[in-house]
């Protein structure tokens, strides 16, 4: 079976590989609800741009922050899952690589914090 999946998905075209990218991202989007949330919440930062209309470098900062959230919830759940499916049972070590990589989303998630309070104290500060 390792063979399988390593022929699978090595060497492939690029529009092969968009497909399993895009299929990672609806799985996590239909699964997770924590996914769901930061979907929206990068929604409702486009929307605030789109009002506020701030500096490129302003954009630039927010769609990166937003990017690194999404990638880190996105990484949290094939990690959770790859876990569950390798050792369904309770175990110390499990447990601490999940525990982890929710942590890795709540540090973007903060980061991301800091870059809204640090526009908003631009737009005040015009």
């Amino acid at each position: 079976m390792g063979s399988y999946l390593m022929s699978r998905y090595k060497n492939q075209s690029f529009r092969t590989r968009l497909g399993f990218a895009l299929q990672g991202l609806a799985h996590g989007v239909r699964a997770e609800r924590s996914l769901q949330a930061q979907l929206l919440a990068f929604a409702a930062a486009l929307a605030a741009l789109g009002i506020l209309r701030p500096g490129a470098l302003w954009w630039a900062l927010v769609l990166l922050a937003s990017a690194a959230v999404i990638a880190a919830e996105l990484f949290n759940t094939a990690i959770e899952g790859l876990a569950d499916a390798l050792h369904p049972h309770e175990h110390p070590a499990i447990r601490i690589a999940k525990d982890c990589a929710a942590a890795g989303v709540l540090i973007a998630a903060l980061g991301a914090l800091a870059v809204a309070l640090a526009l908003a104290l631009h737009l005040l500060g015009r």
